[in-house]
């Protein structure tokens, strides 16, 4: 790849959104660069799943296949580099790391979300595998077994409506709060049961996990489905004055187009107005890369750069 001209859209994160944006500029022979920074949303999660043909892959091993793939492209160039700066320049961006700064005319952002769950003793070292923030994601591996639902927030009923299909019974881990109406009505209708009593903390079992009660016999699950709090992993959207939505995501358009000309998003850290939350699975994000690739192939081409004619 020339290096003294500007690469024609740099993409910053390496996770299934960034992956997939390459693949896609990079067999309509764009000049790409993609940045990562080798952490990932689902990095606490040792298998991936409801996506057709890598169903139950490891998230590192579909990574790694996606690297071979793009490797087949001679436009593309991945650099396992941190990105630490985005900042306009002229009609286009320069995007800093610690080996210095690199021109580019798009930026497409995937650096994803950074998930928090709540403080609960325990249930950090369970996240990914018995506990789990997504039913279409980890659902099924609960099959058969009691699936505790962790909260009585908007969310508890419809887990427990999802999951009643699923699991052999689903109790709602109420942590001491009050039960909303809904999540009564949801937990009378799919015979589920609540247990009031504050989580004092989780700890791993062979069934899944045992859930110890202030004030209450222990009870085991298979599986817990908990809502995590989520934030921009990268301040890049804030930096650069981005448009952002009530659940904190960058708000983009059906292309991926950013409030900001020449920024392209895609992936856990942005949806359109109309949805409430993105699509958090890694077949959503991937297919987000590739829209916002399209995205960015149609802007470079109503404005296209100027080619260097030999004498």
């Amino acid at each position: 790849m020339n290096e003294t001209q500007p690469y024609e859209v740099v993409v910053v994160g390496g996770g299934p959104a960034g992956l997939q944006a390459a693949l896609t500029l990079g067999r309509m022979h764009r000049r790409v660069l993609l940045f990562d920074s080798g952490e990932y949303r689902n990095d606490p999660a040792d298998r991936m799943h409801n996506f057709v043909t890598h169903d139950s892959r490891p998230p590192a091993e579909f990574r790694a296949l996606a690297r071979a793939d793009l490797a087949a492209y001679d436009t593309v160039e991945v650099r396992d580099e941190a990105v630490v700066s985005v900042v306009p320049d002229g009609d286009g961006y320069l995007v800093g790391t610690d080996s210095g700064p690199v021109a580019t005319r798009l930026v497409l952002l995937a650096t994803g979300v950074r998930d928090t769950l709540p403080d609960t003793p325990g249930l950090a070292p369970l996240f990914g595998t018995v506990a789990a923030h997504c039913p279409f994601c980890h659902g099924h591996e609960y099959a058969g077994r009691p699936v505790g639902v962790l909260g009585t927030g908007p969310h508890a009923a419809r887990m427990v409506a999802m999951l009643a299909p699923i699991a052999s019974e689903v109790v709602v881990l109420a942590d001491g709060a009050d039960v909303d109406d809904e999540t009564a009505a949801a937990v009378a209708r799919f015979g589920a049961s609540v247990r009031p009593e504050p989580v004092a903390g989780f700890c791993r079992s062979s069934l899944g996990a045992t859930v110890s009660f202030d004030g209450g016999s222990d009870s085991e699950v298979g599986g817990v489905l908990v809502v995590t709090a989520f934030a921009q992993s990268a301040p890049f959207a804030g930096e650069l004055g981005l448009t952002l939505l009530g659940s904190g995501c960058v708000e983009v358009d059906v292309m991926g187009r950013t409030s900001r000309a020449g920024v392209f998003a895609a992936g856990d850290l942005a949806h359109a107005a109309s949805l409430p939350m993105p699509m958090a699975s890694v077949l959503g994000a991937a297919a987000a890369g590739q829209t916002a690739a399209a995205g960015c192939l149609f802007e470079l081409i109503s404005a296209p750069a100027p080619v260097a004619v030999p004498a």
